[in-house]
């Protein structure tokens, strides 16, 4: 392949990756953003996941989470406590009136256990969320280095 075309392929390689990753994913009133799932290696057996939801009109609850790679998703929170920083899970996470919640690193978050094989870079994994007024949704959500995430990032989530 000569440069022009190895040129032309990466441009159009590259327009098909940002359109593909520019999407967002609706369920109701909700709107899921920025979603992604830290990288792991091999014999890691937990990975963190982010996202934001906004609600663009009535409250909900995020009561639920499961994948297919994972024995279990929980639903978490971190705190610090002095020096320490605590995590616990928790049963719900609450989607106030047209608002925007943000699972992120150091905060809320999904915490995906037993992790049957290794999250690489650049693969995709699909999570179901189910909310207790908006019902199920399943992503296929991207994994990333966390680093190159942030909550102003764009999308980079797709819905199944």
């Amino acid at each position: 392949m000569n440069i022009f075309n190895k040129t032309v392929a990466l441009f159009v390689f590259s327009i098909f990756f940002m359109n593909a990753h520019a999407q967002e994913a609706k369920i109701g009133n909700l709107k899921i953003e920025v979603a992604y799932v830290r990288s792991t290696v091999p014999g890691q057996k937990s990975a963190a996941g982010f996202m934001k939801i906004i609600s663009q009109g009535n409250a909900d609850q995020l009561i639920a989470a499961s994948s297919t790679i994972s024995d279990e998703v929980q639903l978490h929170t971190m705190t610090m406590e002095g020096d320490t920083m605590r995590m616990r899970q928790v049963n719900s996470i609450e989607i106030p009136v047209n608002s925007v919640v943000e699972l992120k690193p150091g905060g809320l978050n999904l915490m995906l256990v037993g992790i049957k094989s290794a999250l690489t870079v650049g693969s995709n994994i699909k999570v179901k969320l189910k909310f207790v007024k908006a019902g199920e949704i399943e992503l296929n959500v991207p994994v990333a280095n966390g680093s190159q995430h942030t909550s102003s990032s764009h999308d980079h989530m797709m819905m199944k």
